[in-house]
């Protein structure tokens, strides 16, 4: 992106919130110094979970912003992010800025005063008019923002490939219902419907979990996901093991998952999708997030060869809900730097910047479907916009113990064959008082 493109980009983001008197304070406090890294004035620091290929793309997002304020955004990524920003918040070294992969340790920074509310220098209207009321919930604790929110991954996707598809002259299911007599009728020409992996190391069963969320939303309702999530009713109550026993539904049908069981508790998550390729496909569905599509053959062609629909809905009272995880921004430092790149994060240049990169979905108003680079990026963005219903996932959200432990190892043991009276008994009792 040259230079006149850059401005041309920030003038349309200064024209919607970022402060011109934010940016000229901090071109005033620029520090000279022979080390371009340094922190300091003219400069902010970011700490984060983004690497590799994502960690370029999201660099790239920052660049209009260094191009025409002059302030260098120093980011550090972090596959330890986890301990290492408690760590560094609790020594007096805490990032000006950081980018939370999930709201909940965010808003336990937020309760402890240790971040800075986001309408302590920007109008909440501005923010109300970029974001949908559910992300602003997401990043709010006790009715204060303290999140802005970047990158979405759209959970409630179904993958398909559209060639097999066709060749089989099976239609794209739009009811819950629907999509199980696609399940019976893909048995009954003698195929597996459902592929399907659990298996991702330490975090093996994740997957499993998020059907169980879905579920949750379609067959229970956001109100009542809300409670499951604060454990304001019990983990072991009759809609979680509702959830469980639909999700069972499919899971535990010998035909309708590639594998049976076994398959499903040992197939790395990234290999599952591959059953959908090739000149006899393992299976032809395959519920996952957006984020599988770092995994797709080469001969994966968006339009052609790989496609997506919403997960349908169950219950018609709810529509068709939207489980999402991203990345949400908290300030913990109040400079002039700060608040300018914070700013700059709810316009829809800095979203724009990364969308036309691939392997990102905002959840911004104003980013059009024309900037995302082919149909599947364009399909998934449309699903977020168009949902009635947004939800965090839940395991993202409860006590680590529940929702990254037995959460995720209960549903394994489920999977595995054990009753789910049992297993959901044991998630309940480990929840912490």
């Amino acid at each position: 992106m040259n230079s006149a493109t850059l401005r041309r980009h920030l003038s349309h983001s200064l024209t919607l919130g970022l402060s011109l008197s934010l940016l000229a304070a901090c071109d005033g406090n620029q520090q000279s110094t022979d080390d371009p890294g340094a922190a300091g004035a003219g400069s902010v620091t970011v700490l984060g979970v983004v690497v590799g290929e994502q960690q370029e793309k999201l660099e790239a997002a920052f660049a209009a912003f260094e191009a025409e304020t002059g302030i260098d955004v120093i980011y550090e990524g972090t596959d330890a992010f986890a301990t290492l920003l408690p760590v560094r918040v609790e020594s007096g070294d805490a990032p000006d800025l950081a980018m939370f992969p999930q709201p909940g340790l965010m808003a336990d920074f937020a309760a402890s005063g240790q971040l800075i509310p986001i309408t302590n220098f920007m109008d909440m209207s501005t923010l109300e008019a970029a974001y949908p009321e559910d992300w602003l919930t997401l990043g709010s604790v006790d009715g204060e923002l303290y999140g802005v929110w970047f990158r979405a991954s759209v959970k409630s996707l179904v993958w398909y490939n559209p060639q097999a598809f066709e060749a089989q002259g099976y239609s794209l299911p739009t009811t819950w219902d629907e999509m199980i007599a696609l399940s019976d009728q893909i048995v009954a020409d003698g195929a597996t419907p459902w592929c399907l992996g659990m298996e991702s190391g330490d975090a093996t069963g994740w997957v499993g979990t998020d059907w169980v969320e879905d579920i949750m939303l379609r067959t229970a309702g956001p109100e009542v996901y809300d409670q499951w999530i604060t454990h304001d009713i019990a983990f072991d109550a009759p809609p979680v093991q509702t959830a469980f026993e639909q999700f069972g539904d499919i899971v535990l049908n010998p035909d309708y998952v590639s594998g049976g069981t076994v398959g499903a508790i040992s197939t790395p998550f990234g290999d599952s999708i591959l059953g959908l390729f090739g000149d006899s496909p393992r299976c032809y569905l395959h519920r996952q997030a957006n984020f599988i599509a770092s995994f797709l053959p080469e001969e994966a062609v968006p339009g052609e060869t790989i496609a997506v629909f919403p997960l349908p809905g169950i219950n018609a009272e709810f529509g068709t809900p939207v489980l999402v995880s991203g990345d949400v921004f908290g300030m913990f430092n109040d400079t002039p730097e700060a608040q300018a790149l914070m700013e700059y994060l709810t316009t829809p240049t800095a979203h724009e910047a990364w969308a036309a990169l691939g392997g990102f979905i905002s959840p911004h108003n104003d980013v059009g479907l024309d900037v995302y680079p082919d149909e599947v990026a364009r399909q998934q963005a449309e699903i977020l916009a168009n949902a009635e219903i947004v939800r965090f996932d839940a395991s993202d959200m409860m006590p680590g113990v529940v929702g990254t432990g037995t959460f995720w190892s209960g549903i394994v043991d489920y999977v595995g064959g054990e009753d789910v009276e049992s297993v959901l008994a044991d998630i309940e009792s480990s929840w912490p008082e």
